[in-house]
């Protein structure tokens, strides 16, 4: 029997120590799986630093990984002495004192918390124990997570044992050296020397103190320190590290004084190649998952995740190999067009003048310049007009040649861009996702992403409002001119729209070839009758999320939209009315494959069946109709080939040629393709270069045409589905009286370069008289 210590604070002491070691050893050891997994020491002899995530097709081809591109390890020799001292003394100015742990700096810290001042206790091995083995992340965390106040001295605790052990195994240099090749210094920038290169173009070796100041100020808080987004943050943090570079010593009076009044000189012109990997389909499943992650505590950069997305390798291979195709030759007439003029113009026509200077004032970067001349404008324009060397796209390959920062605004100003989407509207699965030209250089997204003016594109929402409160496709209208008066902003406006070719035919046509040809004027009718209000509504009904201004204007799509919402909401009619919440992933597994997420189809019913059928017999129309504005389609081999396949669609192009659309539907599929310039000032001048028809439909043809040609695509040609229920409205319109003619490239206005032309199917009744050009 043990005897009882009669001195209380000893046995109170004693006690405490007995359930403190108790405690230690329960959180090494996972005890009853209450404190969840703690790192050994073969764990801190061999760490790793992340897992990549993998991103597989629907057929389970390998499209991308999430890793850590920009992480670039150096030594503790190749690292400044600046860059140590600055990390030490503000970070951990006791840390050649302590074994991991300061027990001084954390009772301190804490009398500072209760007063007010909240400071961190942790030492820079703590923080790397953090950092490198996620000791708070969702694997480290047991039963006691849900316990707010316990999780937290858990964590602690946690990470006091983890740096002792680290402590034990690596020396002070292997430890900081461990430290700065691991942290993250803002812009997917992780290690030093990353930092080094990105903000000063320099190695770890070479930077000097206020440079190695600022970056390790930037630790506290990494977006509001940015130096390139908050210049005055960064450098009042920077004089902060200073001055406590100068209090333990590592810096003298003089030094912090010089250093303290300098600019931030950052140099911004080193280019790291960190697209290797990477698509728009990786980046889109990252943005779609984002939500994801963030509840269920997971990172795609770090936690080995298998993600198996909707996408056919196939298709995308078919789509990007049309785009690939189309936007080569569109480029080329592009600059035939516009030769050595520059293409950024105003409304007018006038060129912009001093254009890419005024693109620049945009960038990052002039805001910098901006602080380091202190706005001198002449200053800045010279430092923009340095030419240095640089690796640029072009449509023949990756191209070396030496251009300032001007040259470069203008030369990829000049460069079309296009986005394009198809979906399975059944099973709401994103099959295809094309963002851009090319993504290593050009990392905006323009699915969805970018959102521009629909064009006529967008009149088929005006068409389903009325078919949906009382209208039939047959319903007829007169091609005239038109007048409404309506309010904006409280002021009286008047909107007379015209037609895309300036001419009223004074001709009375069915809804159905209204919708086909793209009849301005009776759109315009059909608005006011059922109102720009319903129609809105109708849209964001059948999926488009937009905000949409609600003026008559609203039918001839003046509002910006995305590819991604224009493809949702063509669907809704090729799926019985149902909207759909596209799924860009089914499944995720962690790495032994164990199902973490299932993704499953969700549908709202928005219109009736009966709605629905009848848009897609008014879909037909701009293939079927005299003048429809899909005719070019006939042009390419295999869309017709059999007799009975059928092809909905829709063309669009907002005012001055600025957006070419063209929206497809066949039977499985639901296609949407926007091309223009990124930038709106530049564009096509006329209807027959900048038309969606000339520009956007080819892109469709192409890629279909590739479809159908493969049999193993598991999409062939056919006719669209029989009514699914009785349709009450008269749909089967008499054909307009108007003189046919066998089809040729002439006659329907198309670039014989984007078009193989080829006899259309005998069947088919299309006109020999010119296509109007569609707004």
């Amino acid at each position: 029997m043990f005897k009882r210590i009669k001195n209380k604070f000893l046995r109170y002491t004693l006690i405490s120590v007995y359930f403190l070691i108790v405690f230690f050893c329960a959180i090494e050891l996972n005890f009853l799986w209450l404190f969840g997994y703690s790192p050994d020491m073969q764990d801190i002899k061999n760490p790793s630093l992340s897992l990549s995530s993998e991103v597989y097709s629907a057929d389970g081809k390998l499209l991308g990984r999430y890793f850590r591109e920009n992480r670039s390890p150096v030594e503790f020799k190749e690292i400044s002495p600046s860059l140590i001292n600055a990390l030490v003394a503000t970070e951990d100015a006791r840390f050649y004192q302590h074994n991991g742990v300061d027990f001084y700096s954390f009772f301190t810290s804490m009398l500072s918390t209760a007063k007010g001042d909240r400071r961190g206790g942790s030492t820079i091995t703590q923080q790397l124990a953090k950092n490198l083995f996620e000791t708070r992340k969702r694997k480290s965390q047991g039963l006691i997570k849900h316990i707010p106040v316990l999780k937290t001295l858990v964590f602690k605790c946690k990470e006091w044992l983890t740096a002792f052990k680290i402590e034990h195994v690596y020396s002070k240099q292997e430890i900081l050296t461990l430290y700065l090749n691991t942290v993250p210094f803002g812009n997917n920038s992780f290690g030093i020397k990353t930092a080094t290169k990105k903000y000063f173009n320099k190695n770890p070796d070479a930077v000097n103190p206020a440079e190695a100041a600022t970056l390790i100020g930037m630790l506290k808080a990494t977006s509001t320190y940015n130096p390139i987004n908050h210049p005055d943050k960064a450098v009042d943090r920077r004089n902060t590290v200073l001055k406590q570079m100068n209090k333990y010593g590592y810096l003298n009076t003089s030094d912090l004084n010089t250093y303290s009044n300098k600019q931030l000189d950052l140099d911004l012109s080193y280019v790291e190649d960190d697209s290797q990997g990477d698509s728009y389909i990786r980046r889109a499943v990252e943005k779609w998952l984002a939500k994801w992650c963030a509840d269920n505590n997971y990172n795609l950069y770090e936690d080995g995740l298998k993600i198996y997305t909707t996408i056919d390798s196939h298709l995308q291979e078919y789509a990007e190999e049309a785009v690939a195709e189309k936007m080569k030759m569109l480029q080329k007439r592009f600059d035939n067009l516009w030769g050595k003029k520059n293409p950024w113009r105003d409304q007018n026509g006038v060129e912009i003048p001093d254009y890419a200077f005024k693109t620049a004032q945009k960038l990052a970067v002039y805001k910098t310049l901006a602080k380091k001349y202190h706005g001198k404008t002449d200053s800045i324009r010279l430092a923009l007009s340095v030419k240095k060397k640089m690796t640029i796209f072009s449509w023949n390959g990756d191209r070396d040649t030496t251009l300032s920062t001007l040259d470069s605004i203008a030369y990829y100003a000049r460069i079309l861009n296009t986005g394009m989407m198809t979906i399975e509207p059944t099973t709401g699965k994103i099959k295809v996702w094309v963002g851009g030209i090319d993504h290593k250089y050009f990392n905006y997204d323009h699915v969805n992403q970018s959102k521009r003016q629909a064009g006529s594109t967008f009149k088929p929402f005006a068409y389903v409002t009325a078919l949906d409160n009382g209208f039939s496709p047959c319903d007829k209208f007169t091609d005239k001119p038109v007048s409404i008066k309506f309010k904006d902003e409280g002021k009286d406006q008047v909107w007379e729209p015209k037609n895309a070719d300036f001419n009223f035919s004074g001709r009375e046509m069915s809804l159905r070839w209204a919708m086909g040809k793209s009849v301005n004027s009776i759109t315009a009718q059909l608005t006011e009758k059922v109102g720009w209000d319903k129609i809105v509504e109708y849209a964001h009904k059948c999926g488009i999320e937009s905000p949409l201004k609600s003026v008559p204007s609203v039918s001839l799509g003046t509002n910006d939209v995305s590819v991604y919402e224009m493809v949702r909401a063509y669907s809704t009619f090729l799926n019985r009315g149902n909207k759909i919440d596209p799924l860009l992933v089914t499944k995720i597994t962690d790495g032994d494959g164990n199902v973490l997420q299932e993704f499953t189809l969700k549908t709202e019913k928005v219109l009736s069946e009966e709605t629905a059928w009848l848009m897609l017999y008014m879909f037909r129309g701009g293939m079927e109709e005299p003048g429809g504005t899909s005719q070019a389609l006939w042009e390419y081999d295999g869309l017709w080939k059999s007799g009975n396949n059928q092809i909905g669609g829709k063309t669009g192009t907002s005012s001055g040629y600025v957006d070419g659309w063209y929206m497809g539907i066949t039977k499985d599929l639901v296609t949407g393709i926007w091309v223009g310039a990124d930038d709106r000032s530049v564009h096509f001048t006329s209807s027959e270069t900048g038309e969606g028809s000339h520009t956007a439909l080819p892109i469709f043809g192409s890629f279909m045409q590739r479809v159908y040609a493969d049999p193993n695509s598991g999409y062939t040609r056919g006719p669209f589905p029989k009514p699914w229920v009785k349709i009450t409205k008269s749909y089967d319109c008499p054909s307009p009286n108007i003189k046919t003619d066998s089809l040729s490239v002439d006659s329907l206005n198309i670039d014989s370069s984007l078009a193989k032309p080829l006899a259309p199917p005998s069947n088919q009744n299309i006109p020999k008289e010119k296509q109007a050009p569609n707004k």
